[in-house]
């Protein structure tokens, strides 16, 4: 998770080796479950001589994947530089796949086969933790609608009673006979 302050920025970085591929998933939430806003925030992913690989403008989430060209640190940033008011929370999952040569014949195949099935469970790992970091978005999304749907049928049901007592005594003004004597 990272937290970005108005104008803020937050990089993270992976050592890649040439042909090794990166995944990086991420949600742009806030903190007070209250809040209905989509917010955004820019991401790219840099090549170790600086050349952006991927970039998403103004996305709420996303997924990217990259293979590296070359090997090195790769960076990848949020950025929150275009708000000047809100804090942003970003949760994301980075997961990737370590390029192994196959004429290399120097790991045994038990060895590569528990290498694979501890991917396959980082994977699922990481798929878990965004899936509840969406679920925790759509559910603060659905708690706030569902309370100003309260509030504006309680608004209605003060609306009809005080029409129903106006026409009530509307009506039985109407009806009334005024004797002059």
């Amino acid at each position: 998770m990272a937290l970005l302050p108005p104008r803020g920025k937050e990089c993270f970085f992976e050592n890649l080796k040439n042909q090794d591929e990166l995944s990086v998933t991420f949600q742009v939430g806030d903190r007070d479950k209250d809040a209905t806003e989509q917010l955004h925030c820019d991401f790219w992913v840099q090549s170790p001589s600086g050349k952006v690989l991927k970039s998403l403008t103004d996305a709420s989430h996303g997924s990217i994947q990259i293979k590296a060209e070359e090997s090195g640190k790769h960076i990848y940033c949020f950025s929150n530089e275009d708000s000047n008011l809100q804090t942003k929370d970003v949760s994301f999952n980075v997961h990737g796949i370590v390029y192994v040569d196959v004429n290399d014949n120097s790991g045994d195949n038990l060895e590569s086969s528990i290498r694979k099935l501890l991917e396959l469970v980082y994977d699922v790992k990481n798929e878990q933790n965004y899936i509840v970091v969406r679920e925790r978005t759509h559910r603060n999304t659905a708690e706030s609608t569902n309370t100003r749907v309260k509030y504006w049928s309680i608004i209605q049901v003060i609306v009809i009673i005080l029409n129903s007592l106006f026409q009530v005594f509307y009506l039985k003004r109407f009806f009334e006979v005024k004797s002059a004597i």
